[in-house]
């Protein structure tokens, strides 16, 4: 096995490392200097279109068409898709690996998955007709440069909302970058252009001129740190500066006399610049020849020609990354990166670090040789920190052969330690299991350890679920404890998507493999089969979708409104049932609507209900589409009893009226509507004549009225109009004469022989208005009460001595006694009672 360093460069004090991480990339034939080429972050996808400028070989006899050829680091065509929208001008990848194609006319383009679907928006602001010439990416938006040197930015791909920035000077622009918003001052994207010998950085507020001098510059980097950016001139010299343009870190001239193609960093520790088939790599500072900074307003060159050199077999494109950057060339996919700090510790030369010293007397244990020991034994008090390293190192590694033995001896210090916690030993061996799985060739997914924790493992199973690689996914999920449900869901949406098998067929395969799982939403799956055209598989599916709520919107957008109503009702929701009802309303037509609910009486329950307040034309033409002459009847009433106009109450009334008049079970509830709209033309009648207001009162009450205002006639011919029960005419004359203690005409009315309500209403009515006097007269009129209840009565009206003569009249002593006890505010009425007790107990002997 080669030697850890064997691929080591120093940079000053930096120690570089290039890892060849695959080999036969591409077929010769794949002329990569005629492709763009746009690699995704965390060791993603590749993805190659053909730059239109370029001539290209016809091979055979077919036409080439454009195409966007998406390729995994390996080499392995993951989709081609076919492109018809126009000339290419920014070809870029987000975090989440999603392709973002934006065109000359300002088309954007988010493919969110490897397989050929997106979602697509304009940049607006004048794009379509000025014309989009470059794009610049980052891992949640761009900024696209217009031909008039205008800048769009798109701070996110899920809520596109394209803005301008600040306009910059009307000159060519001869390269631009941008930084971040998260490592801008301004918190906002920032774009550093080069125009004529300056460097002006546009934000969405102003565009500063950072008043350089040595301009044109051919290229500009920013590190993916945001604070360092590197500017390569005309003239061939490379500067390393400071992001606020203040300080100069180093420069740098090649010597080259052609202008390199590309310049990016390598991480955020070195720059990159690049050739055809050439690499120069240059430290952040100079070699220490200087002590300090140089100004950026002086030509102080500091240069240094010991910065490693790379040359390659055929033409190369670099892919820069957050910890490194990818080389990609027909022959191989390399990794260039700065050394991390646990592997420096333990593999460089002369290192005598603890960790160093553990990976050796692991391999003096293998080889049984005492010196083991001595090495445990050297470390002894550093050995927890030995144990850290290596298994850190592990991590950054690369090589298996490598990995396995800086655990071995991790596992080999921890064993000697007496007490040392294991669980970041056990969660490194669990994390090289799934990183070696995904870096394996078949599979084409070199991320770094750096990059897994950025990433974390949920994303990275989603990049293996959106190559399709489902049994991978799932394994990698079930040892790393992660949930499976979207794997198996993204699965049987693809299964529904290219399966030609009958739609039986494909709804068995489901159901029989996703039998039993935990989560799985088969209302997802649905929503495929049918985008996919296949609505009645989609029908089935949704059978098996446990969530009503989730079945419901995806029935209705399949038009199986019926059945979505079903559900919902099954499901006892009713704001669901109400959301489908509402969907329907505003759908079919009136008698198609009723048709549906007819036959459901809760659905046909809730549109009565939530009509009542919400929609009365509604609940009329319901009670009409249903032959219910009554309801609708009653609904007229309600309607006149609310409001105060009297011909709408008569217009409403008559509705009513003509809506009962072909029936013969409602005779006495359209006689009644008759009464109540003759009721509402008397009392407009009786309003206008006695200047007193009778609207809105029952008849009764206008009865009562009349009687207590003295209209005694007129309220005698309401009652003989509207065919009062004498019964009830008395009760209301009683009490409108008690109302207006007009005692006379009680005392008339009780000259009558007979009541037809009896003598005790006028005792409880008057005796309540608080006449005494008269409420006693009506008692021994009470012929039909008992003598108890007429003594009552008369103790009622603070007549003791009355009810005394009632108990001694039927001997009844003892109520004799109670009712002196009730006498003893009258000392005559004491004695009167005192008297009859005497008597009674008297005659008793």
């Amino acid at each position: 096995m080669s030697s850890p360093t064997a691929e080591w460069e120093k940079v000053g004090e930096i120690f570089f490392r290039k890892v060849q991480l695959y080999t036969s990339i591409f077929d010769d034939e794949l002329e990569l200097e005629n492709y763009i080429v746009a690699g995704a972050a965390y060791g993603g996808a590749l993805a190659l279109h053909r730059e239109e400028e370029k001539l290209q070989a016809l091979r055979g006899h077919q036409a080439t068409k454009p195409t966007i050829d998406i390729y995994s680091c390996v080499g392995k065509l993951i989709r081609q898709i076919n492109w018809d929208r126009g000339s290419i001008r920014g070809l870029g990848w987000s975090q989440d690996e999603q392709l973002i194609v934006v065109t000359k006319d300002g088309t954007v383009r988010c493919y969110y998955d490897l397989q050929g679907d997106f979602t697509q928006f304009s940049l607006g602001h004048g794009a379509e007709e000025i014309g989009v010439k470059a794009c610049r990416f980052w891992s949640t938006g761009f900024v696209a440069l217009l031909l008039n040197n205008h800048l769009i930015t798109v701070p996110r791909y899920d809520e596109p909302r394209p803005r301008l920035l600040a306009i910059p000077p009307e000159a060519p622009i001869h390269s631009w970058a941008l930084i971040p918003p998260a490592h801008s001052l301004s918190r906002s994207v920032e774009v550093l252009l080069s125009i004529n010998e300056t460097i002006y950085v546009a934000d969405p507020t102003e565009c500063d001129d950072r008043m350089l001098q040595n301009g044109p510059f051919t290229h500009i980097a920013v590190s993916p740190n945001g604070r360092y950016v590197t500017l390569h001139t005309e003239e061939g010299k490379l500067w390393i500066i400071g992001s606020d343009f203040q300080n100069k870190l180093n420069e740098y001239s090649s010597g080259a006399k052609t202008l390199p193609k590309d310049v990016q960093w390598c991480g955020d520790d070195g720059v990159m610049l690049a050739w055809e088939d050439e690499v120069h790599l240059i430290g952040i500072e100079s070699d220490g020849t200087a002590a300090k900074y140089a100004s950026l307003r002086y030509d102080v060159l500091i240069t240094s020609n010991s910065y490693p050199r790379y040359y390659f077999d055929g033409y190369i494109h670099l892919l820069p990354d957050i910890d490194g950057t990818r080389i990609v060339s027909n022959a191989a996919c390399e990794f260039l990166q700065k050394v991390p700090g646990p592997v420096q510790d333990v593999f460089q030369l002369g290192s005598t670090s603890p960790a160093s010293v553990l990976l050796d007397a692991v391999d003096q244990l293998e080889k049984k040789s005492p010196k083991a020991d001595d090495n445990i034994q050297l470390i002894r008090s550093h050995l927890a920190e030995a144990v850290d390293t290596c298994v850190k190192a592990a991590g950054y590694e690369f090589s298996i052969h490598w990995q396995k033995q800086l655990l071995k001896a991790a596992s080999f210090g921890k064993s000697v330690l007496d007490l040392y916690n294991s669980d970041d030993f056990v969660d490194m061996c669990e994390t090289l299991r799934a990183m070696n799985a995904v870096r394996y060739y078949e599979i084409g997914l070199p991320i770094s350890y750096d990059e897994y924790l950025l990433i974390s493992p949920e994303k990275l199973i989603q990049r293996l679920v959106n190559r399709r690689e489902y049994l991978l996914a799932l394994r990698i999920s079930e040892y790393l404890r992660l949930p499976t449900e979207r794997i198996y869901v993204h699965w049987a949406s693809q299964k529904v998507r290219v399966s030609t098998d009958d739609e039986d067929t494909i709804c068995r395969a489901i159901v029989q493999k996703l039998n039993g799982k935990q989560g799985i939403s088969f209302e997802e799956i649905a929503r495929a089969a049918y985008d996919e055209g296949r609505g009645r598989l989609a029908t089935e599916l949704l059978n098996y979708e446990p969530r009503a709520g989730n079945q419901v919107p995806l029935l209705l957008r399949m038009e199986e409104d019926e059945i979505a109503l079903d559900k919902a009702i099954e499901s006892g929701d009713t704001d669901l049932i109400f959301y489908v009802l509402l969907h329907l309303r505003n759908k079919v037509p009136l008698a198609a609507f009723f048709r549906t609910i007819n036959k459901r009486p809760v659905a046909s329950a809730l549109v009565e209900y939530s009509a009542r307040d919400q929609d009365t034309e509604l609940l009329k033409d319901l009670y009409y589409q249903d032959d219910r002459r009554l309801d609708g009847a009653l609904l007229f009433l309600r309607e006149a009893i609310q409001t105060k106009e009297l011909q709408f109450k008569l217009d409403k009334l008559k509705l009513g009226q003509r809506l009962l008049s072909d029936s013969k079970e409602h005779l006495s509830e359209q006689k009644a509507l008759d009464e109540a709209g003759k009721l509402l033309r008397m009392q407009e009648l009786l309003t206008r004549e006695l200047t007193e207001s009778f609207t809105g009162l029952s008849l009764n009450e206008t009865i009562f009225k009349l009687t207590r205002l003295g209209y005694t006639s007129r309220a005698k011919k309401l009652q003989t109009e509207f065919k009062v029960q004498e019964k009830t005419y008395w009760w209301i004359r009683l009490r409108a004469l008690v109302a207006k203690r007009d005692w006379g005409d009680i005392e008339e009315m009780a000259k009558t022989k007979k009541s037809p309500i009896g003598w005790e209403p006028f005792f409880n009515e008057i005796l309540l208005a608080g006449n005494t006097k008269l409420a006693s007269t009506f008692v021994p009129r009470c012929t039909h009460l008992s003598v108890p209840e007429r003594m009552d009565m008369w103790i009622r009206c603070g007549m003791p001595v009355k009810a005394a003569e009632e108990a001694f009249r039927i001997k009844d002593l003892k109520r004799l006694e109670a009712i002196k006890g009730k006498a003893t505010g009258s000392p005559a009425a004491a004695a009167e009672i005192d008297r009859m007790i005497a008597r009674l107990k008297g005659s008793g002997r």
